[in-house]
């Protein structure tokens, strides 16, 4: 399990805190646009993200695919485990790391005897019984949010700090916190024993930043 280092440090006469890992679990944009590749492996190189979930839920598996096999090669050259959203079957075809599970999705048990050994995550929401359901058939990792509106997608079920630290009892695995993740609030979910954020939006439809300038927000 990664585990995320906090240092006090001061910068303009305030003290800051910074998480020198990787803890940023970077999900892709709805589409892909024009220069995504050259954006993504400007990301990448920047070494704060561990996992890259290509999300696509419009797109073809054919599709899917042909864009996996790029992304596949860029994760690579940056040391980032690729995961694969819903398809278990499209995760073993195109070599990924792993595949990301929701509660509507394949279960666990049956991703297993598809993916054997590789990295497989599964949703829980804000549930301390679907955590435990995880834990039990041995996740590799499980999603709890949102804990924050988002514009990736509606938010049906709302996490706290609370189900965070009643989650983080039950295993060591790793949980990733989701949920309109932005500079302004991911530090107190870091120090709250989340092992790593899941982004997309803050990163991919900043009107400010660009996705490298964005990512380099989150210090």
């Amino acid at each position: 399990m990664l585990i995320c280092v906090r240092l006090q440090l001061r910068e303009n006469g305030q003290e800051i805190l910074r998480f020198k890992a990787k803890f940023i679990y970077l999900i892709s944009p709805n589409k892909i646009y024009f220069n995504f590749y050259k954006d993504l492996k400007k990301i990448l190189k920047t070494n704060k993200v561990k996992f890259f979930q290509l999300r696509l839920k419009k797109f073809s598996k054919t599709k899917i695919v042909k864009i996996s096999k790029k992304i596949k090669k860029i994760c690579k050259t940056s040391n980032v485990k690729f995961i694969i959203n819903d398809d278990p079957l499209i995760a073993k075809s195109v070599g990924a790391d792993g595949c990301h599970l929701g509660q509507k999705d394949m279960h666990i048990n049956d991703a297993r005897k598809i993916l054997k050994n590789k990295i497989i995550g599964v949703t829980c929401n804000n549930s301390f019984k679907k955590a435990k359901e995880a834990f039990k058939n041995k996740a590799d990792y499980i999603a709890i949010g949102a804990f924050n509106s988002s514009k990736t997608k509606n938010v049906k079920y709302k996490a706290t700090i609370k189900d965070l630290k009643k989650i983080r009892t039950l295993s060591k695995i790793p949980i990733i916190a989701i949920g309109g993740i932005n500079q302004k609030n991911y530090q107190k979910l870091l120090l709250n024993k989340a092992d790593f954020l899941a982004i997309s939006n803050f990163i991919w439809k900043n009107k400010k930043l660009k996705p490298e300038e964005a990512i380099k927000k989150l210090k």
